[in-house]
């Protein structure tokens, strides 16, 4: 998690987590959020249902082209 939080950062992203979902015992979801607080992934069907993999995968894809 920290790894992909300090590569979101690099481009000026945040990975958001769902901690109210880890307090009622399932795994929170992520999100990923822009400069202009725009999320820009995991809001679709519903807000933080990405998991660190689909994170991951989208970082890997979007940002790639920026190196």
């Amino acid at each position: 998690m920290r790894r992909l939080k300090r590569h979101a950062t690099r481009y000026g992203l945040t990975i958001l987590t769902d901690d109210k979902m880890k307090v009622l015992g399932t795994t929170g979801g992520h999100q990923i959020r822009d400069e202009t607080f725009k999320i820009l992934y995991g809001n679709v069907p519903k807000p933080f249902s990405a998991s660190l993999d689909e994170i991951e995968a989208w970082l890997d894809a979007n940002t790639a082209a920026q190196e």
